[in-house]
This record gives structure tokens, C-alpha cells and sequence, in this order.
């Protein structure tokens, strides 16, 4: 297997790199005022959730709420400003840069209010906090998110391939062979792990209820974070490595197949995001922008799945297909 080393960040990369890490310090300074102003007129325990009326249905203590919020917060920091160290110049950094700053944004808004909605309470289950005032989160947290994209500029465009001429693998009629690769999404591991440790933290200091959308989305999520790609004699298969090998993404036929290639894939701008994507006329499962098989189906659709060493899967995948050709037309 080729090994690729990584480049060495630029000041590019470590200006973006600060960027990135800005709105967690911000929200940090914040949070650390508005406790030096308040810490003093709390109730004990604190009421930190609220129904749709705004009525308060959930309390923790002030160290527990205090202590899980800076280190969530800490966490996420931590998450985003590893991924763009690690890869400041990938297509993909700027959106993961805005996605930093609305996070950090709805996070720190909501320790805000918490915090201020409690302070000077007599009784803590008469604390009310107005659904306006929880709705008015979203809007800033997507002026935030448009900041930071701003902030973040825009991320070089990789050379795009075209298409071209597709290739076949010199395998003797009598031999068989396969190709297998594991593509892994750091990104999509780092979300699932927030997402169930959120989960868990919200259903022990709030209420379950509140915490089984987040588990859901962490076990939708964790399984497409990696993913093993292997092409052999019964066509193109893709099965989540973290479930059992009968588990299935995706499994293609030999003879649902016209021709497969190679080309770079940005994940952003033709799909949208990472993870099984499904667009007009083609779908594909993107973990990130890079190298990638393209496969055109019989029914003139495509589907791509980013991969490395996809120009010896699509030749394999061309072979074996034109193999099944000739035996249908034999």
C-alpha cells in the first residue's frame, strides 16, 4: 500500500488553523464573564432544561452543569482545530471552520441564558426562560456560521481529471483476483462519538427523551465512518467495517455495470457533504474530496465513492465486467 506523506502547513494553514479556534476562545471569555458576574446568586441545583412552554423540567447541579459545559465546549474546540491542523488546505476545512462557529455559537448562547435565567431565583422550579428567547439562537448561530466561513477564505481547487479512456487489468481468463480497500472518515468518527457522548450526557442530567435523538444520530453516524470498498467477481460492494460482514451499504452487480473510471471528487461541491449522497442522476458514498471510482450503471446513472487506489479497483471492475459481457453474449 502507498504511503503519501502530508504536507506541511503553511501560514495559510496556521492562520487558518487560529481562525478556527477563534469563536471557542471567544465563547470561553464570555462564559468565564458571565459566571464571575452570577456565580454568587445561584440556586443549587440549577434548572437547565426547559419544556415548550419554558417552563423548567430538568436540573442539575452548578458543578455538574458548569464542569460539562466547558469541557463539551473544550471538546468541540478541540475537534475542529485538530481536523483543520491536520488538513488546512482540504476543500472540506472552511465548512468545517463555519460549522465550528455555529457550534460554538448555540452552545455558549445556551450556557448564557441558562446561567442568567437562574440567577436571583428565590424558588428554581419558577424559572422560565421565553421560547423566543431559545429561538433567537438559531438565527445567530447561522450569522456565525456565515462569519467563519468568510473568515475561514476559500480552499484551493484540486486538479479535476477528466474521465477519458477507461482501463482493464491484463488477468488471464482463467484467473480471478480482488481488490478491497477501508476508507475512514475522521470527521464523521469525531461527530458520532459527540453526538453519543452528548446524548449520554444530556439523558443523565436532563431527561432521556431529550438525549435519544442525539444516540439515534450517533448510530447513524458511527457506522459510515468507515466503510470497506471491494471489488471482486461479483461486482462492486460497500459494507460498514464497524458492523457485521452481512451488513450492507451498497452492492452493485456485474451486470448492472457499463464502464468504471478515475477521477478527483470534491465531496462539497458535487454532493454536498460527506456520507451517502443521493443527487439527480447519481449518488455515491464521499468521506472526503480526493481520488474516487466512478461507475456507470446500465441505466446511463452514476455512482462514485471516493477511495484510494480507485484506478486498479476500476480497472478490476472493467475486467470483471466485460467478462460477464462475454459470457451472457457467449
Amino acid at each position: 500500500m502507498k504511503r503519501v506523506q502530508g504536507a506541511v502547513p503553511g501560514r495559510g494553514g496556521r492562520r487558518r488553523a487560529v481562525v478556527a479556534a477563534g469563536p471557542f476562545l471567544v465563547v470561553c471569555l464570555v462564559l468565564a464573564r458571565v459566571w464571575t458576574a452570577v456565580s454568587g446568586r445561584l440556586p443549587d441545583p440549577l434548572a437547565t432544561h426547559f419544556g415548550a412552554a419554558g417552563r423548567a423540567d430538568g436540573f442539575t447541579s452548578v458543578q455538574g452543569f458548569v464542569t460539562t459545559s466547558l469541557a463539551l465546549l473544550l471538546l468541540f474546540g478541540a475537534v475542529v482545530g485538530f481536523f483543520v491542523q491536520l488538513r488546512p488546505d482540504a476543500p472540506e476545512a472552511p465548512w468545517v471552520i463555519a460549522g465550528g462557529y455555529t457550534l460554538a455559537t448555540v452552545w455558549g448562547y445556551a450556557v448564557c441564558v441558562t446561567l442568567l435565567s437562574n440567577a436571583d431565583v428565590a424558588e428554581v422550579s419558577a424559572v422560565r426562560v421565553s421560547p423566543w428567547i431559545l429561538a433567537l439562537s438559531i438565527p445567530v448561530a447561522l450569522l456565525a456560521g456565515a462569519l467563519g466561513r468568510l473568515l475561514a477564505g476559500a480552499a484551493p481547487a484540486g486538479p479535476r481529471r477528466p474521465r477519458g479512456a477507461v482501463s482493464r487489468l491484463d488477468l488471464p481468463p482463467a484467473e480471478t483476483a480482488g481488490w478491497s480497500r477501508t476508507i475512514s472518515s475522521h470527521p464523521l468518527f469525531v461527530l458520532g462519538g459527540l453526538l453519543l457522548g452528548a446524548g449520554l450526557a444530556v439523558g443523565s442530567l436532563a431527561d432521556w427523551a431529550g438525549g435519544v435523538g442525539l444516540l439515534f444520530g450517533a448510530a447513524v453516524v458511527l457506522p459510515m465512518a468507515s466503510v470497506r470498498v471491494t471489488v471482486d467477481r461479483r461486482g462492486l460492494t460497500l459494507a460498514p467495517t464497524l458492523l457485521s460482514s452481512r451488513c450492507r451499504f451498497r452492492r452493485i452487480p456485474l451486470d448492472r455495470i457499463a464502464e468504471a473510471g478515475s477521477r478527483r471528487i470534491a465531496c462539497f461541491a458535487e454532493f454536498g457533504g460527506w456520507g451517502y449522497r443521493i443527487s439527480a442522476g447519481r449518488s455515491g458514498f464521499v468521506l472526503r474530496s480526493g481520488e474516487g471510482m466512478v461507475v456507470r450503471l446500465t441505466n446511463g446513472k452514476e455512482f462514485v465513492v471516493t477511495v484510494d487506489d480507485a484506478a486498479t479497483a476500476a480497472a478490476l471492475l472493467n475486467t470483471y465486467a466485460d467478462r460477464a459481457r462475454s459470457h451472457q453474449g457467449g
